[in-house]
């Protein structure tokens, strides 16, 4: 008899795993609970057990592991109350799914810009700026300007104008007031030296009044 021949049936491959739902977190929701988590962390350090003995200086003093129990107790219910309200507003106000479809708007953006750039399969990643600059990376001041800048770019030029013309006018201003002044000044020097022609003639006539009072007083 011929030997018989086994086959070997592959494996199934394992399933695909099924695609993200609106529900799970994406880029921006992540950073959004990344960011509250570690304010919150900051936040509970200032409340340090110093900063709480320092409000309650006797039981501080005389029972300070009661009152550094209750410093536990009173920061984690802090933190439990402040993480639940946090999940609450997240899902009252669907901000994973909103935070979703954002991503999707820039994905899409992203990627007719690319389309029309001929840069197809070569755009950034998620978060990811030109230059591979992430946008909540950048200052402060330059989101704020690529923001505002399509409309303080003609405010900008309306006030140039604006101040090109006050400093015309200014220095009309500057011009007309040396001109008087230099005719102020040109009338004080003339009634400066009608008044040292008065004093001459006034010194001249108390002569002439001399001697005619001392002729008077012979006669």
């Amino acid at each position: 008899m011929p030997p018989t021949t086994t086959t070997t049936t592959p494996p199934p491959p394992p399933p695909s795993p099924p695609p993200p739902t609106a529900l799970t977190p994406g880029y921006l929701a992540t950073r959004l609970s990344t960011l509250y988590a570690s304010t919150l962390a900051h936040t509970l350090r200032a409340c340090s057990y110093a900063n709480f003995a320092a409000c309650f200086p006797t039981p501080a003093a005389r029972r300070p592991p009661v009152l550094h129990g209750l410093w536990l107790q009173v920061v984690g219910k802090i933190e439990a109350k402040a993480r639940e309200e946090f999940e609450g507003i997240l899902d009252e106000r669907d901000v994973v799914e909103g935070l979703n479809r954002l991503e999707g708007v820039v994905e899409g953006g992203r990627g007719r810009r690319e389309r029309e750039r001929g840069g197809w399969g070569k755009g950034e990643g998620l978060g990811e700026g030109e230059g591979g600059v992430v946008p909540h990376l950048l200052p402060p001041l330059d989101l704020y300007n690529a923001h505002l800048a399509p409309q303080l770019v003609p405010i900008q030029a309306e006030l140039e104008e604006r101040l090109r013309s006050t400093r015309t006018r200014n220095e009309e201003l500057v011009t007309l007031i040396r001109t008087q002044r230099e005719e102020v000044e040109r009338l004080v020097g003339g009634l400066e030296a009608v008044v040292r022609d008065l004093d001459g003639a006034n010194e001249a006539m108390g002569e002439v009044v001399g001697s005619v009072r001392a002729e008077m007083a012979r006669l």
